[in-house]
């Protein structure tokens, strides 16, 4: 399946958890091949104004598109006037390449998992999935699968990103009962919110003390 981009003039309207209303603007709806569908204007960086997280069932209507989720979440698309539509196969990508830091950091918590939670057991590292790796797959102490995203810096689109794993994961019955955790050297506020809010752990660790090196240590002289 290939993504699909739109620019239409459109009014579009959420119902779920709560409801909501875009009136009618000229916007890009972007259909991922993973199902994913989100909504963007032209401003607010890469955050769209709505969107409806795979796996969903898209209908395509004519005049409007109807995105429904399998916990009952209805996106209404309607479409006044197509602009542009293109689609095209972006096919497999290689995933984003960690920094040293990062990479690192990951291996250390691969060979002492205790240091997110006492208990932990390693199951793989890099665990795959249809959207990328896991960085750690781990067990917890009542046998539970904990997906572990570990990051330098823990900001939203590491939770967000964690959010698809866990979908991902829940599609194979064999894991059982899966939980996720954010790790990183820092994670910012509102990544600290929206994980709590997804139901997922968060644990800040120290890069320098997985490495053994005591604050002595630090010292130039």
């Amino acid at each position: 399946m290939s993504v699909r981009l739109v620019i239409a003039r459109c009014s579009v309207d959420y119902a779920g958890r709560l409801t909501a209303h875009l009136p009618e603007a000229t916007r890009l709806i972007m259909v991922k091949a993973d199902g994913c569908v989100a909504i963007h204007a032209d401003g607010g960086a890469y955050k769209p104004l709505n969107w409806m997280n795979a796996p969903n069932t898209l209908t395509d209507h004519g005049d409007h598109w109807t995105v429904v989720s399998p916990k009952g979440e209805k996106l209404t698309i309607h479409l006044h006037e197509v602009i542009t539509e293109v689609g095209h196969e972006l096919g497999e990508d290689p995933g984003l390449t960690k920094d040293g830091v990062e990479a690192h950091l990951q291996e250390l918590l691969a060979a002492a998992p205790e240091a997110i939670e006492q208990g932990l057991t390693l199951v793989r590292r890099e665990y795959p999935t249809a959207i990328g790796p896991v960085d750690l797959l781990c067990r917890d102490t009542a046998g539970h699968v904990v997906a572990i995203e570990i990051k330098r810096r823990g900001e939203i689109d590491g939770v967000e990103q964690l959010t698809r794993y866990i979908e991902r994961l829940k599609l194979d019955s064999s894991l059982g009962e899966i939980r996720g955790m954010l790790v990183a050297q820092s994670i910012k506020p509102q990544a600290r919110v929206l994980a709590e809010d997804r139901g997922f752990r968060w644990v800040e660790v120290d890069y320098d003390e997985l490495r053994g090196l005591a604050p002595d240590d630090l010292r130039l002289f």
